[in-house]
């Protein structure tokens, strides 16, 4: 992998973090346009870089991260997806991690589901409208949708929307409990794995690293303004069709 390498995939991460179109899978699909072979590294490089896009939550959001109620509300969130995540991630990262037939098939039925269910999806008055107002039942099935999320191409943020809009929660708040869920959800993901991988990699390796993690903070730092903006007078159905075009795309001129 080069330094040029590191950028891109940066590039791709921070754009696609927040977005219910999958950054891991983008990853994967642009790590096969690059050529880059699909090593431990590679697959460790396309968790980890997540922490850069992770921080811009932080500082755009760390109000939040002071207030013990939210707080807790994310924990209950994260419990069933910590639980889960920890249980399958040998079985994630080593059978469908970089597995380019997994990404597609599940970016384009994750698409599909995305247009009907949006289709179909009608917002209740009593649905809750701030961080706020989310109950701990509504956090703990966001946390379980979350969940889903394990298997590359599904999108965390997708998961975790359509779960917390099942829920009962409004559009720009279950999108702002998504934003602040990921940052414990990533930081565990990226710390076991690094834990287990890290001592195989070069000084080289940390360098990318380094490179990809700046440039996916500076891009979903924008990538989160433009979301929020977005999510306020329009559907997700966009994001469905676009994935169902991406996955066809790789299906008919990459893979076949």
């Amino acid at each position: 992998m080069t330094w040029l390498d590191s950028v891109i995939l940066g590039i791709v991460e921070g754009i696609t973090e927040f977005l219910p179109v999958s950054s891991t899978g983008h990853l994967i699909l642009a790590s096969e346009l690059l050529g880059l072979p699909s090593t431990e590294f590679l697959k460790s490089f396309e968790i980890a870089i997540q922490l850069g896009a992770i921080l811009a939550v932080v500082i755009l959001y760390w109000k939040s991260f002071l207030d013990v109620s939210i707080l807790k509300k994310i924990a209950a969130a994260f419990i069933p997806t910590a639980v889960i995540g920890l249980a399958l991630h040998g079985v994630a990262k080593t059978y469908l991690l970089g597995n380019i037939q997994v990404v597609l098939w599940a970016l384009a039925l994750g698409g599909a589901a995305l247009i009907v269910f949006e289709l179909l999806h009608m917002e209740k008055d009593s649905a809750a409208g701030e961080v706020h107002d989310i109950t701990y039942k509504q956090a703990i099935i966001v946390g379980l949708f979350q969940s889903i999320a394990i298997i590359p191409g599904v999108s965390r943020s997708a998961a975790t929307i359509v779960g917390g809009l099942i829920a009962g929660i409004r559009r720009v708040a279950i999108l702002e409990f998504s934003f602040l869920l990921a940052v414990p959800v990533m930081a565990a993901a990226t710390g076991l794995d690094l834990l287990k991988s890290a001592g195989t990699f070069s000084s080289a390796d940390f360098g990318n690293l380094a490179i990809g993690f700046i440039v996916s903070f500076i891009v979903a730092f924008f990538s989160i303004r433009f979301l929020l903006q977005y999510v306020r007078k329009h559907t997700f159905i966009p994001f469905g069709i676009y994935r169902i075009f991406i996955a066809l795309v790789f299906f008919l001129f990459v893979v076949s």
